[in-house]
């Protein structure tokens, strides 16, 4: 899908859910205070899930390596692409209706920006979307979680700079990653060097911080 289709699926998204781009991206800017790094580590690598094995044979062009430049290896979260950020979340989570998928693991597939879907296919349609607006591939890892029920989920993870966002379509906003740690158990997720590979996830530990989100 072309940059432009990217958009303009954005656009009717927004239209869909009944608010502009520019409402669309209104949520609350995220402030830290007294913050150290508020980042997943990377611990050793591991299988990547079955369904995203398939997917990159489906979707080739989402499984390679985008916007290498060694010269900026962490992106600022500023206003604008704070705004980016939640206008894609919040599109794809109100384009997309929610169907859970029931089949055997080495029958699901992943597809991107279907009619109905279940998690996967808001997280891989969400990263998309972000790639062909110019996002490295390096700054968006798909995350797999384990919610309360048990049930295994995935997300979206935005690496920036001292900071991991969390876009989930179980959450209308988009979250700090130490707002998700009572919710999830964090399994593994792709690596930002390449996205056809995965590790375990270290999370960090609790640690006294003040969080504001305004």
């Amino acid at each position: 899908m072309r940059a432009s289709r990217v958009v303009g699926a954005i656009t009717a998204a927004a239209m869909i859910a009944g608010t502009s781009m520019s409402e669309a991206a209104s949520f609350s800017y995220p402030r830290m205070l007294g913050v150290q790094p508020d980042q997943i580590s990377f611990a050793d690598p591991v299988l990547a899930p079955m369904q995203h094995v398939r997917f990159c044979l489906n979707y080739p062009a989402d499984c390679a390596v985008h916007g290498v430049d060694f010269r900026r290896q962490h992106i600022a979260l500023t206003l604008e692409r704070w705004d980016e950020l939640n206008a894609v979340n919040r599109a794809v989570n109100h384009y997309i209706s929610p169907q859970p998928d029931f089949s055997a693991p080495a029958l699901t597939e992943w597809h991107i920006l279907p009619a109905a879907g279940d998690c996967a296919d808001y997280a891989i349609t969400k990263r998309h979307m972000l790639l062909a607006l110019g996002w490295p591939s390096r700054s968006l890892l798909l995350s797999e979680v384990v919610v309360p029920s048990g049930e295994h989920h995935l997300v979206l993870v935005v690496r920036m700079k001292d900071l991991d966002l969390v876009l989930d379509n179980l959450n209308e906003n988009i979250r700090p990653l130490r707002m998700t740690l009572h919710q999830y158990q964090w399994l593994r997720i792709e690596s930002p060097f390449n996205p056809k590979f995965w590790t375990a996830i270290n999370v960090p530990r609790p640690v006294r911080t003040a969080m504001l989100v305004d």
